[in-house]
Order: structure tokens, then C-alpha cells, then sequence
């Protein structure tokens, strides 16, 4: 919902918002609204039957997520990934938008008059644009495991853990496999007692109008990135009741809500007699076949980030070695060493400007990839910290 560039964004506005009214849903957790018009217009519509909201407020352009809930939101959180993509990739704009995660901390009634400390989750991560050559894969890499410490460190005050949003990845993909086996959440459609909806639990299908269909190509029947996930701590148990998604345009129109299918599910939330105690990420051979998996991905990107480093920094000393033979070669001529200037005026402050410009970004893009360099090192590294401590725990 790109205000001004997505097609007919404020009539898939109206319709989400008259559907999320009917529907009575306890939690709504939406992603991409980037216009905070939208989701003003969204609380002002829904105030009746989701008396509480937040949107979250990150990057230039926002992070575009926000939570409508029946139950109260007792505080808020926002985490910002610490590598978001590159800020020269004008076309993508991951960058500018500060993917995050956002957590609304509340607390919500369950069966028998109960209630539970509820850690609800909504993000977003780093766009694929090219299977074949993802790029930006030690990027979402990074996202994924920062996004499981975050779960890890702030869910043992909850007892009950909901993530959802559009995780842009596979559900074979290591990113995924390393949230899921480092945070014990799982995945509300492989634990579904039914399911309606399209087929394998697709949320971005070809048959839908606003997808770009060259990048479903090699997958005839759309692919599953949006997710709901869960887990329970302490002495409650979740279960998936039913899992439902979209299923093309809205009852009455010609149009889809989204480019992406909406993911529905029906949780059962229970207290159980006895405390069970925190559920850990599962410490076996095939947790750390893939933090070893992962590891190798980021270290692929730290080498990549580090000649990008070199190459930019080359790039700003040439620049500045150019400015310094002009400045040389104009206080000559100031001081009367030179005959005749050698080159004409328009041209030599042509030259100047270019020399400067190129100073500027490849300084500016040699810093960012030290810092790029610097997140990717520190992510290797703690990857090889719970490498080794799951290797060595009996």
C-alpha cells in the first residue's frame, strides 16, 4: 500500500478494513501499510471492535506494520534489523523503509475465564527479488537470527509467544529452519487440524493480479512466505485449530485485499495443571547442521562486504589523490609557476566537481560496508558461539 504508486490502494484500504470489522478477529497484525493515513483511517474504522492499536514508526519511510487488538497492549517494542539492504538499490527500497519487528506486549482471556501474558509479533523481512541470485541473503540471514535472539530474550515474561508476517522466505529455506529451531515456534499451518484455502498454503499465487508473474515462474502454483508462528511457555499449550487463507479478490470485487493472501488462524489457547517450563530451540545435530549452514551464507556475505569495502575505498582515495593534483596544479598557477593555465575554467571545475562527487559516495559507501563488514563478523561470530555451546551440551 505505497501511497500515490500502489493501484487502487485506497479501495483495498476500505474493503480490509469493512473485512477485519466483520470478521471479529482477537488479533490483527498487518504489514506494509506504509501511509500512516491508512492506518489512521483503519483505527478510526475498526475503534468499535478493536479498541486497541499501535503503528510502528521506523526508517524514512516507516516500517508499515501495525496491530489491531481487542485485548489491552500493555507496552510496545520496536527492534530495527541491523542490515536492511543496500541504500544505491533506489529499485528495491528495503533500506528506507527500516524492516523491524514490532512487539505490542498484552494480555488476553482465554478459555475459562483465564488469562495470558500474550507476546504477539509482527515484522517483516528483507525482499528476494532473484532466487538465483539472492543477494541479499546474509541480509535476511542476519534479520532471521537477530529476530530469533529478540524472541528468545524478550519472551520469558510471556506465556504464550504469536509471530506473524511476511517472512520472504521459503519454508525449507536455512533462514527459516534457523528461527524455528533456535526459538521453538512452529508453524501454524504444518500443525492445523484443517485447512481451507489455497493450495499448500500459498500466499503469493500467480493468479493474482497484482503479482508480478515472471518471478512465480518457477513455481506454477505460488509459493508460501507469510507466516503465523507460535509457541507456549510456562504452563500453557497453543494448538491450531484451523489455518485459512484468501482465496483471490474480495467477496463482491474484481480485486484482491493484497498482492499476498491473507493468512487466518484459530488458535486454542490452554492452561495446562503443571508448569512445563520455557520451550527451548530443540539442541540436536539438526539445529546445528543448520546455524552451520547459516554461518557459511554470512560468511559468504562477509567476504562479499569486505571487497566491497576495498573496492569503495579505492575508489574515495583516487578521488581524493584527483583533488589534490587540481588543488596542486591551481595554486600554481595562483602563484605565477605556470605560464598559462592548461586546461580551460569550465572544464577544470568540471573535473573538480566529478572529483569531489567521487570522493563523497565512495566514502560514504566505504563506510557503510565497514559497517556492513563489522554486523556480518559479529553475526559469524555469535553463530559460532551457539555452534559450539550445541555441540558441547549433553
Amino acid at each position: 500500500a505505497i501511497r500515490y504508486l500502489s493501484k487502487r490502494r485506497q479501495e483495498r484500504v476500505r474493503l480490509i478494513g469493512d473485512t477485519l470489522r466483520q470478521e471479529g478477529f482477537d488479533l490483527v497484525l498487518l504489514q506494509e501499510v506504509w501511509s500512516e493515513k491508512d492506518y489512521s483511517d483503519l483505527r478510526v474504522k475498526l475503534a468499535g471492535c478493536y479498541p486497541f492499536s499501535h503503528y510502528f514508526r521506523s526508517g524514512v519511510i516507516g516500517s508499515g506494520l501495525c496491530v489491531f487488538s481487542r485485548f489491552p497492549i500493555l507496552d510496545t517494542l520496536l527492534y530495527q534489523y541491523s542490515l536492511n539492504g543496500y541504500p544505491y538499490m533506489l529499485q528495491h527500497g528495503d533500506w528506507f523503509c527500516g524492516k523491524s519487528v514490532g512487539l505490542p506486549g498484552s494480555r488476553a482471556g482465554v478459555s475459562m475465564g483465564v488469562t495470558a501474558p500474550l507476546l504477539p509479533l509482527s515484522l517483516q523481512l528483507h525482499a528476494e527479488y532473484c532466487r538465483e541470485k539472492d543477494a541479499y541473503l546474509p541480509h535476511r540471514l542476519v534479520q532471521a537470527w537477530e529476530l530469533a535472539q529478540f524472541i528468545r530474550h524478550t519472551s520469558k515474561a510471556a506465556d504464550v509467544v504469536l509471530l506473524g508476517g511476511d517472512l520472504n522466505m521459503h519454508p525449507e529455506d536455512v533462514g527459516i529452519r534457523l528461527l524455528r529451531g533456535w526459538t521453538g515456534l512452529r508453524d501454524a499451518f504444518a500443525e492445523a487440524t484443517r485447512f481451507e484455502g489455497c493450495k499448500n498454503g500459498c500466499t503469493l499465487v500467480p493468479d493474482n493480479c497484482f503479482t508480478d508473474k515472471s518471478e512465480l515462474l518457477p513455481f506454477p502454483l505460488g509459493i508460501r512466505i507469510d507466516y503465523i508462528l507460535y509457541k507456549a511457555i510456562s504452563s500453557f499449550t497453543v494448538k491450531c485449530e484451523e489455518l485459512k487463507t484468501t482465496t483471490g479478490p474480495a467477496l463482491g470485487t474484481d480485486i484482491p485485499f493484497s498482492d499476498h493472501e491473507a493468512v487466518m488462524a484459530t488458535l486454542h489457547i490452554q492452561r495446562q495443571g503443571q508448569p512445563v517450563g520455557a520451550t527451548p530451540g530443540t539442541a540436536d545435530l539438526a539445529l546445528a547442521d543448520v546455524v552451520t549452514e547459516a554461518r557459511t551464507e554470512v560468511g559468504v556475505g562477509l567476504r562479499a562486504a569486505q571487497r566491497q569495502r576495498y573496492s569503495s575505498g579505492r575508489m574515495a582515495v583516487l578521488g581524493l589523490l584527483l583533488l589534490l593534483l587540481q588543488a596542486v596544479a591551481a595554486l600554481g598557477i595562483l602563484a605565477g609557476l605556470g605560464t598559462e593555465q592548461p586546461f580551460p575554467k569550465v572544464s577544470f571545475c568540471l573535473l573538480a566537481f566529478l572529483a569531489l562527487v567521487v570522493l563523497v559516495l565512495s566514502t560514504g559507501l566505504h563506510l557503510f560496508h565497514t559497517m556492513e563488514v563489522k554486523i556480518l563478523h559479529g553475526t559469524e561470530d555469535q553463530m559460532w558461539m551457539a555452534l559450539r555451546a550445541l555441540q558441547e551440551r549433553p
